[in-house]
């Protein structure tokens, strides 16, 4: 049997290594700059229902429908979604 996905939209913010307080306040905290941060690597942690997770600079940040947040791939997110024609309030 074959199955598509559901049409939904979703909210989303591009990680920019120069604006990590973004990808903060869009978590409403549950992101943050992680251990390898000063020493040059700039990667967010993020807390997910499957644990912290990693984004790299270029990688988006989604908040699920169910609130919850994780990190998708440049490409993937690409490939996946494209912009909604309606505001997400």
């Amino acid at each position: 049997m074959k199955y598509r996905k559901k049409p939904l939209i979703i909210e989303a913010i591009k990680f920019n290594e120069l604006k990590p307080d973004e990808v903060i306040d869009f978590t409403s905290g549950l992101a943050w700059r992680d251990s390898h941060w000063d020493r040059g690597i700039k990667h967010m942690a993020i807390k997910t229902l499957e644990g912290v997770l990693h984004a790299k600079h270029g990688d988006y940040i989604i908040k699920g429908i169910a609130g919850e947040f994780y990190p998708i791939k440049s490409e993937i997110f690409l490939e996946s979604y494209e912009p909604a024609e309606i505001e997400v309030l």
